[in-house]
């Protein structure tokens, strides 16, 4: 019996071909592969990226304002801290202007390796509802590491005004709208908006002035052209001290060390009032966990260690820390926070 022939079946039913070789199926393989391969590739790099070394090179840290002021020497004693916990240089570079956008677009732009970092501060959480358009989003484009600390504000009156408690004030304000000024720095800072919310929370309706400067504030203070005033601790405290000064109330959620005498908001009937300045650090997005978590475990130390604590304390910070995600909580609460504030005081948007 002869054998049938024997044929054999494609495994494809279009035979690709390749120069002068067939081979079936292989573009459709590549087709499927490529996709695999990329993400592959994708994975390599993050995990070689999170296994790198850190810190591999110095460290910086850049700061919205300019140099001097409380926000500066806080990421100075900072950066000495860290430099010493992490084993490599941390510089501050200032790059003030903007209300601190600046400074946060170059942070936002920075390589997320953890070597770029930008002193975060309530300015931050008010920038995003005081300009109608801002080039960073103020929590998408940052991994949050930890707060440094927290400063409470306080409402004085000049040595020789009447006022002595904050119901009296309130009584003074209700009596005469007109004639009850409240001066402060500048539109859209903490302390304005410390005096806004104060407005609100008391239902009055007097005027709140804006000043260049804190100097400029006690100047008006003492010559009787603003009633009151709204500004941060280590500002007037040694007015305060010296007597030139009387406080009325605190703004933060407990008395000031310093104040044991002075009531805080809350203290006063204005229920749940809190308004303080804080500042903190922050990375790029996407900067990997491993160092987001190497950067909060040495800021932790640096910030609870009693030679810094005492530094940052004599500035009238508190010191204090966190996890990443409660401070990325914390941020978020006071953009809500402030943003009614805002929109209830309309206050026009730069």
């Amino acid at each position: 019996m002869s054998k049938k022939p024997t044929t054999t079946q494609p495994l494809s039913p279009t035979p690709v071909q390749l120069g002068r070789t067939t081979v079936p199926g292989l573009r459709q393989r590549l087709r499927w592969l490529a996709p695999i391969l990329a993400a592959c590739g994708m994975l390599a790099s993050t995990a070689a990226l999170a296994q790198a070394p850190f810190p591999s090179k110095p460290l910086r840290i850049v700061v919205g304002f300019g140099a001097g002021g409380v926000a500066d020497i806080a990421a100075r004693i900072v950066a000495q801290g860290l430099g010493q916990e992490l084993g490599k240089p941390v510089v501050v570079e200032n790059l003030p202007g903007a209300g601190g956008i600046n400074a946060a677009v170059a942070v936002a732009k920075a390589e997320p390796d953890g070597h770029t970092l930008l002193l975060v501060s309530n300015q931050n959480a008010v920038s995003s509802s005081l300009f109608k358009t801002l080039p960073y989003r103020p929590l998408e484009d940052f991994a949050m590491i930890s707060p440094i600390g927290s400063f409470d504000l306080v409402m004085v009156v000049d040595k020789a005004s009447k006022l002595k408690t904050v119901g009296e004030a309130i009584a003074q304000a209700r009596k005469d709208p007109a004639g009850f000024n409240i001066g402060t720095v500048g539109i859209g800072s903490t302390q304005n908006l410390a005096a806004q919310l104060f407005i609100a929370m008391a239902g009055l309706d007097a005027q709140v002035v804006p000043f260049r400067s804190s100097g400029d504030v006690v100047s008006a203070l003492r010559g009787g052209n603003v009633q009151a005033g709204f500004e941060t601790m280590p500002a007037v405290l040694p007015q305060i001290q010296s007597g030139a000064l009387r406080p009325l109330a605190v703004t933060g959620s407990k008395r000031f060390a310093s104040l044991p005498g002075t009531p805080t908001m809350s203290e006063t009937g204005l229920t749940n009032y809190q308004a303080t300045s804080w500042n903190g650090l922050a990375a790029p997005a996407k900067t990997p966990v491993a160092v987001v978590t190497r950067l909060n475990q040495a800021l932790a130390k640096v910030v609870q260690s009693p030679a810094s604590a005492k530094k940052l304390a004599d500035l009238g910070l508190e010191p204090r820390s966190s996890t990443p995600q409660a401070f990325q909580a914390l941020v978020a609460g006071e953009i809500r926070k402030w943003h009614e504030v805002i929109e209830r005081a309309h206050i026009e948007k730069q």
